[in-house]
């Protein structure tokens, strides 16, 4: 647990350490003196006003603001690309998942409920891990109309009710990010040590954790967590931490001193970490509740079938005995 705590220190504070070096180029305002005003009269006319006032500073900066960055305001002006792979990443992921269980099915318990249940999960766990879910799923939905909403929304909406949606949607997004924080730092801290990977997590990817409906069945060996729920685990720590990161930098440009072209990566960076998470949180969410039998009730009451247990953890089954 130790050296898994270390790690992930590790990272949030190299994020960190990072985004501050890019944001050390900051202009410096010095002041600059104007010249003094004249009137030049002008018999019978309005006179003339030649310079400027007395006394007057104008605040210049000291050395010449960084140029922007072409390549990041490239991609930043791909819009449409940006809009259709952060659309696609939640409902392009749901209409390929729905599309391979009306074709494979769902994976059902061989021997049916057993009646009896194990515990698998405390109540902080569980209170931990809706805390960052409903904040997670507020997150991307208001995100969707941050970066979609000009492409799929706003062309069916009239303007009031259009500008309605984006104000809410945008204080929505900064207010939930604080309880996705938490949660974030609390689930890498509590379950990082129950998520080491080992070896036979390459058999499980070899037969896809014996979810497919064809041919001889498989149950692959699995501990406390299986190899797909250890691969969303650590990708939503890495992306998840960047996430975090850049989208601090954002909120808060003047704490951490940032650039106009540190704050376009730090967009950057949250869009691809945006896009991935909403993907594996969509498998997520659809293995949790529809792909496998009985696998709800985990995150619901903290307790599971022992058929279950047996079926798809049955390495942590075996540690219980």
């Amino acid at each position: 647990m130790n050296r898994a705590i270390r790690l992930f220190s590790f990272i949030v504070i190299s994020l960190f350490v990072s985004t501050a070096a890019m944001a050390a180029d900051v202009a410096t305002l010095q002041p600059q003196q104007w010249q003094k005003i004249q009137e030049h009269a002008i018999p019978g006319d309005i006179p003339e006003i030649r310079g400027m006032p007395t006394q007057v500073e104008l605040l210049m900066p000291a050395s010449v603001p960084e140029d922007a960055n072409e390549a990041v305001l490239g991609y930043l002006g791909a819009t449409d690309s940006i809009a259709f792979l952060v659309f696609a990443s939640l409902f392009g992921v749901i209409a390929l998942f729905i599309i391979f269980i009306m074709v494979n099915g769902i994976s059902r318990l061989d021997k049916g409920f057993s009646g009896k249940v194990i515990k698998r999960w405390s109540g902080l766990s569980i209170s931990v891990h809706w805390l960052g879910a409903i904040a997670c799923i507020l997150l991307m939905l208001t995100g969707l109309v941050l970066a979609c909403g000009r492409h799929y929304f706003e062309p069916s909406m009239n303007a009031p009710s259009w500008a309605s949606l984006v104000g809410l949607s945008s204080g929505l997004h900064e207010l939930m990010a604080f309880p996705f924080i938490l949660g974030y730092v609390l689930m890498i801290l509590m379950w990082a040590p129950k998520q080491i990977p080992a070896s036979y997590d390459l058999k499980w990817f070899a037969v896809l954790g014996g979810y497919l409906n064809t041919g001889k069945k498989h149950h692959p060996d699995a501990g406390f967590a299986n190899a797909g729920e250890k691969l969303w685990f650590w990708v939503f720590a890495l992306f998840g931490g960047v996430m975090v990161a850049s989208g601090l930098t954002m909120m808060f440009p003047e704490t951490f001193v940032v650039t106009k072209n540190t704050a376009n990566f730090m967009l950057v960076l949250h869009i691809v970490s945006t896009i991935i998470i909403s993907a594996f949180s969509v498998v997520h969410i659809f293995m949790a509740t529809v792909m496998s039998e009985g696998g709800m009730s985990n995150m619901t009451s903290g307790y599971c079938d022992e058929n279950w247990a047996k079926q798809h953890h049955n390495l942590w089954f075996k540690e219980l005995k």
